[in-house]
């Protein structure tokens, strides 16, 4: 599915113009995208959990050369599923 998809579902589901859908879907998405650049977890109760979490540096190996090389330390967001997405 993608974002056009999941706005005409929403539409749909709430029974609102696929325009509405668009800006409700943009505003959620950009409350999480700025919570999480704050460094705070995102909660959607049932569904999923959102976090930041650090990767420490390590030592990886460049595929083409074979050399080693150094990855830097970096921030990435984690996601662990809640109930209502266990199949």
């Amino acid at each position: 599915m993608n974002k056009g998809e999941l706005v005409a579902a929403i539409a749909a589901k709430a029974e609102i113009s696929k325009a509405a859908a668009a800006k409700g879907l943009d505003a959620a998405l950009d409350a999480i995208a700025e919570a999480l650049q704050k460094g705070e977890a995102v909660q959607l109760i049932g569904f999923a959990t959102l976090k930041v979490a650090e990767k420490a540096a390590r030592k990886g190996i460049n595929p083409a050369t074979k050399q080693v090389i150094d990855i830097p330390a970096k921030k990435a967001v984690k996601f662990k599923a809640g109930a209502k997405l266990a199949f």
